[in-house]
């Protein structure tokens, strides 16, 4: 995949396909140690340590629309390519998180793309999961969380035009907001 964002994606629709009520979608990034780390929690199914070992093999997956599982293997080789690694940690019953890591300067590294896009997606394919999106640039973080606009926005509906447009708007300022300061540090530092 081009984009960082697509792996984030297929992710959460696991998570979703696991049937998930909650989802922690965290990405951090460290200058300082020259790290990208994305991960994504749920509260789904979970896995097995058999079911874990399958999800890396191209052609297994769960999923009935096709016949091969290639989201994983791919965010592994990605990973690989960028000194990094996967990690997959699962309890059956309890949930999944799946941790992506990626040496941040690695000249193979994809970039993480539109990450407000993706949210948005995710926000509107399922309005019964309460998700959580935190983002951190060295100490600076941008959080958002379903619950905190639902509790927000009480009456109006989620996928009403003006909160769309305002909740794009928001994630991009957010995300905009913690690029300009990785920049500030880069050049200062």
């Amino acid at each position: 995949m081009k984009e960082l964002s697509l792996h984030l994606l297929d992710l959460v629709q696991n998570s979703i396909e696991a049937g998930a009520s909650k989802i922690e979608i965290k990405i951090d990034e460290d200058f300082e140690k020259d790290l990208l780390v994305m991960e994504v929690s749920d509260n789904g199914r979970g896995m097995s340590e058999e079911r874990m070992a399958e999800v890396l093999d191209p052609f297994f997956t769960t999923r009935e629309t096709r016949h091969i599982g290639l989201g994983l293997p791919l965010l592994q080789e990605a990973c690989r390519r960028c000194d990094g690694h996967l990690e997959i940690h699962s309890n059956p019953g309890k949930g999944t998180t799946v941790q992506a890591i990626f040496r941040h300067s690695h000249i193979d590294r994809a970039p993480l793309g539109d990450i407000p896009s993706v949210l948005m997606t995710v926000l509107f394919a399922e309005n019964n999961i309460d998700w959580l999106y935190l983002h951190k640039v060295n100490q600076e973080e941008f959080r958002l969380g379903s619950s905190e606009i639902r509790k927000e926005l009480v009456e109006i509906p989620i996928t009403h035009p003006k909160v769309r447009n305002w909740l794009l708007d928001f994630l991009i300022k957010g995300e905009n907001r913690l690029f300009s300061k990785a920049a500030s540090v880069r050049t200062s530092g």
